[in-house]
């Protein structure tokens, strides 16, 4: 499977034998996405040959290059794309349709090739409420969250929630003007504004001192780093809360050890990036795919 990462001249004589998918990202040398989707690739042809021709590749690209390489693509005969920092906004602009997610986000993850354009879908809030259902036995229906972080991460996340009905959901960010951002764009995602809330992180033991059945939700970028520190202490909030950390590398994070240490459930992000993957992946080919491959080709090549 091809492994080297692509530049926007490259694709001009690019081969398209077989059938092609890409990651596009800047930078976009450090994505595993390959690794995941090619691992699922491998899998699915032992049943069905045609997947033996199926590859996924790494495509380099700067922010003002997306609106020229998109139809490069499309006309190449690429049949999907999955987008990362910095273009999933401004992929909205590039596409011939939206899926409702994609519109309630505010954002673009995943593209399917069509005979007029590219469809445009977000599948970062399935992977969220998968990984937080299998992970943490926690539904989003009647849900009460507590949602850390307000950038394009914790956008999809506080979007899946109000979509699928949470019951409450609190928002803390370390910017109050980025979270009076993401505040005033939540009407438009559902009916369920009414139990959308702000927070202070230092206000956090009064603010939920009589809550119960709480699930955190890092989206912030902390932990990153093996020096971060933790966005929020854990010991400030009621014993049995969740903590769900969309980090995955490093698999352990100052949040996640605070919880450990204080017996609480928790888990990285890593659920969250695989599960995410498998839901291009089946818009890609129609088909289901074998997420236990990609839980598999992730952890080794994070090992």
């Amino acid at each position: 499977m091809p492994e080297e990462i692509l530049r926007p001249e490259d694709l001009t004589g690019i081969s398209s034998e077989g059938m092609s998918l890409a990651v596009l990202g800047f930078p976009i040398g450090h994505s595993i996405s390959p690794e995941i989707h090619n691992a699922a690739l491998v899998e699915m042809a032992k049943s069905d040959p045609r997947f033996s021709k199926w590859s996924y590749r790494r495509i380099e690209v700067e922010a003002e290059r997306l609106s020229e390489v998109l139809p490069i693509l499309l006309k190449t005969g690429f049949r999907g794309l999955n987008l990362t920092i910095p273009h999933k906004v401004q992929a909205l602009d590039l596409v011939v349709e939206l899926s409702a997610e994609a519109k309630a986000i505010g954002a673009v993850n995943t593209l399917l090739a069509s005979d007029d354009g590219w469809r445009g879908f977000n599948t970062d809030g399935y992977g969220l409420e998968q990984a937080l259902r299998e992970e943490l036995e926690v539904d989003l229906e009647g849900a009460q969250v507590i949602l850390l972080g307000a950038g394009g991460a914790a956008r999809a996340a506080a979007a899946q929630c109000l979509l699928r009905g949470c019951r409450k959901l609190w928002i803390g960010n370390r910017s109050s003007n980025r979270l009076a951002e993401l505040l005033a764009a939540l009407p438009k995602v559902g009916d369920e504004v009414a139990s959308v809330k702000a927070f202070a992180f230092d206000e956090a033991s009064s603010v939920f001192a009589d809550q119960s059945e709480l699930v955190v939700i890092n989206a912030t970028s902390l932990g990153l780093r093996p020096e971060d520190p933790s966005p929020i202490d854990l010991s400030a909030l009621p014993m049995g809360v969740k903590v769900y950390d969309m980090v995955y590398n490093p698999a352990e994070t100052a949040l996640l050890r605070q919880a450990r240490d204080l017996g609480l459930r928790a888990t990285n992000g890593l659920s969250m990036l695989v599960h995410q993957a498998a839901r291009s992946l089946a818009i890609w080919t129609g088909t289901d795919v074998p997420v236990g491959a990609m839980f598999e080709a992730a952890r080794k090549k994070l090992s």
